[in-house]
């Protein structure tokens, strides 16, 4: 007898050959059994049921701590306290002179943190993602994330003022309102918006912890990097790391207006799309041909001939008057001015009579033939 495997959703089914007393063998029957992955990959690719972060109380009350630290940095700066000596004391430090090996990896580590290059990397991951679940929604979110960070960051970054430690002028100074734009860090904050939006965006537990976990760490090395180069104060981007979280935090007062946002591309989408379709189903006007008379000859107004003639005159005549009609009725339509090339040419020809050239209709006497006699 054959022998086979097993049937089982993860499995190759064989049919194995067997000996006949004639040392022929039967036709070997291979039955396989997709798997799991393949049968994913040949389905056609479904949304999958995406929760929605909601404001929860567990994230109200993350939003209003890192608010109180937000604030308490900007007063520290302000009133020039023990953070600004501080400041001062890691200016001064200089870290890049103190490991001066580190310098040329840093320069490229710190790229995370820079709004274009990293808009572009996270865009098009999100992208693919958008294209994958159906939902425009990923995109959204990093559009309205950019969107606040670049308002919240900006407006405090002008005004206050402060100067990088590269222009600082008075040592324990504060530099506040001087005409700089690096308090707070937007490369710290960039960073953590930017790399934190993969997690929030995740769609498991699992997901989420590493995307946190890796987020975090990015957003700590960019800032402690912009300290080691000495183009930000320590407080710029603590101050940096507070700003990128608020936004983070606050991401789920936008979901409706994120959903309501979506919802309307999509129907101006299927407008476009509806009328692109009616555009191509209309047919194009059909051309009436112009009418075409045969001219007599003398002596053809009898037989059979002239009554095929007289009745081709006929019907294009027919035809010429029903073309008429319908550029009469365009005509109309055109507000009672014809388009110029519906006009009728004019009858007869344009050419003025010849006084000594007598007309072609008009019988001649006959030309005598070359080689041969006139004919009486």
């Amino acid at each position: 007898m054959d022998t086979c495997l097993r049937q089982s959703p993860h499995h190759i089914v064989i049919t194995k050959t067997r000996d006949r007393p004639d040392h022929t063998l039967t036709r070997c029957n291979v039955h396989c059994v997709r798997t799991d992955i393949f049968a994913r990959l040949d389905r056609e690719p479904e949304p999958p049921k995406i929760e929605t972060p909601r404001m929860s109380r567990h994230r109200i009350a993350l939003f209003g701590g890192t608010l109180a630290f937000y604030l308490a940095i900007v007063l520290a700066v302000l009133v020039s306290s023990w953070l600004v000596a501080l400041d001062w004391k890691v200016m001064l430090f200089r870290p890049y002179q103190q490991w001066p090996e580190l310098h040329a990896f840093l320069d490229y580590y710190v790229v995370l943190g820079q709004r274009g290059p990293t808009a572009v990397m996270v865009a098009s991951w999100l992208g693919w993602r958008s294209w994958r679940q159906h939902t425009l929604r990923p995109l959204l979110t990093l559009g309205t994330s950019l969107l606040l960070l670049n308002l919240s960051v900006g407006a405090v970054k002008l005004g206050l003022g402060r100067l990088g430690p590269h222009y600082a002028t008075q040592i324990g100074s504060a530099e506040l309102f001087a005409g700089g734009d690096i308090f707070p860090s937007g490369h710290t904050a960039n960073a953590v918006v930017t790399w934190g939006i993969l997690a929030y965006l995740a769609t498991t537990p699992r997901a989420r912890r590493y995307l946190s976990a890796l987020s975090a760490f990015v957003s700590l090395g960019v800032g402690l990097t912009t300290v080691y180069i000495g183009t930000h104060w320590l407080s710029d981007v603590l101050l940096g790391w507070a700003a990128g979280l608020l936004i983070l935090l606050a991401l789920p007062w936008f979901e409706p207006l994120i959903t309501r946002t979506e919802a309307w591309i999509l129907a101006v989408r299927e407008q476009w799309r509806a009328r692109r379709r009616l555009r191509e189903s209309v047919p194009p006007a059909p051309v009436s041909p112009e009418p075409v008379l045969l001219p007599r000859t003398p002596g053809s107004g009898t037989g059979p001939e002239a009554a095929a003639r007289e009745a081709m005159n006929s019907r294009s005549t027919a035809s010429g008057a029903a073309a008429r009609a319908g550029t009469a009725a365009r005509a109309r339509a055109h507000q009672g001015h014809p388009v110029r090339a519906e006009r009728t040419p004019p009858a007869g020809t344009r050419r003025p009579p010849h006084a000594e050239r007598p007309p072609r209709s008009s019988a001649g006497p006959a030309r005598p033939v070359a080689g041969g006699p006139v004919a009486p």
